[in-house]
């Protein structure tokens, strides 16, 4: 299944962007794209990772959209469209893991009650990451969830010693600078595309929509944003409720992740009382549903059964 490029660089006719308002006054971009059947298949909130934008994901809208879903998604706080926390250029920074999850909570209080069931939530990187710890805390309950890539530890040269390397270095200076100057990783060969996706189509797709709007791109993670992660990962791994979150989830997990640590997912997920994970070899890099269309299409389908089977109202 190879879906048109127009539709992946071009905002659906029924879909709205427009600015949601956080508790706290915080304006967070969002992208609504309500069911356009009688009888809606239910609704699906989708959060990308790190520096994502909403667009990148138009060719997967799409395909649940078809399939009779209500599709939402908004950029998080201090990345893509939904402002800045620090005057550094386009760094993305984050006072705390705590402020996405509030951000959540609030964001999903009022989508699961404006939108059809079952309700499902997917999460890709960060997103995933997040998305997991939010059903963990009890700040979501969904009908299920699915976290794709998720960020539950992360590549490093430094290994063990990579957190307590970011708080001694991001506590010289302002913590608020970014961590490092351009890719997706510091001191590797491999370039930003090559971390993404096998598919330079998809990833150019990218490029299209930070070259339509340049206010949505963002760059490296500030050195605060850096320790924020570790500390939340770890937690995380840690939460003794992981064994007791009663929402099934689907884990999608690229084994050959040049940026997240997929032996942390491995490790991690089984963990949980209702998960499956399903998992891709070297012919996927970071970004499953952007990948070539034999790794997204096995993707793709692997959700639709999971949605299939599980995403019932509960």
């Amino acid at each position: 299944m190879r879906e048109n490029p127009d539709i992946r660089r071009t905002l659906p006719a029924g879909a709205k962007v427009h600015h949601w308002t956080a508790p706290d006054g915080w304006h967070l971009r969002a992208f609504a794209w309500p069911a356009e059947t009688a009888t809606p298949r239910g609704s699906i909130l989708f959060q990308g990772g790190r520096g994502d934008i909403f667009e990148k994901y138009l060719e997967a809208f799409h395909h649940w959209h078809e399939q009779g879903w209500t599709i939402t998604s908004f950029d998080w706080r201090g990345q893509g469209g939904s402002g800045r926390l620090t005057s550094r250029a386009n760094c993305g920074d984050i006072d705390s893991f705590d402020s996405f999850i509030a951000d959540l909570r609030a964001f999903y209080a009022e989508w699961e009650a404006a939108t059809p069931g079952p309700h499902v939530v997917m999460g890709h990187s960060m997103g995933g990451h997040l998305i997991l710890r939010g059903l963990v805390e009890g700040a979501i309950r969904p009908d299920a969830a699915v976290i794709v890539a998720p960020m539950l530890g992360v590549k490093s040269a430094l290994g063990p010693f990579a957190e307590r390397a970011a708080r001694i270095l991001g506590g010289v200076g302002d913590p608020t600078r970014p961590a490092w100057k351009s890719n997706e990783k510091p001191y590797t060969t491999e370039t930003r595309a090559n971390l993404l996706t096998h598919d330079r189509d998809r990833y150019s797709d990218e490029i299209f929509w930070q070259q339509h709007n340049p206010e949505i791109v963002t760059g490296p993670p500030s050195w605060r944003w850096l320790i924020q992660a570790f500390k939340s990962m770890r937690e995380l791994a840690g939460n003794p409720r992981l064994r007791k979150m009663p929402v099934p989830v689907l884990a999608l997990v690229a084994k050959a992740d040049g940026l997240v640590d997929a032996r942390a997912a491995l490790k991690i997920v089984p963990r949980l009382p209702d998960a499956r994970i399903v998992s891709f070899g070297k012919e996927s890099a970071h970004e499953i549903l952007r990948e070539g269309d034999k790794v997204r299409n096995r993707a793709i389908g692997e959700i639709d059964l999971f949605l299939a089977a599980r995403a019932q109202r509960r």
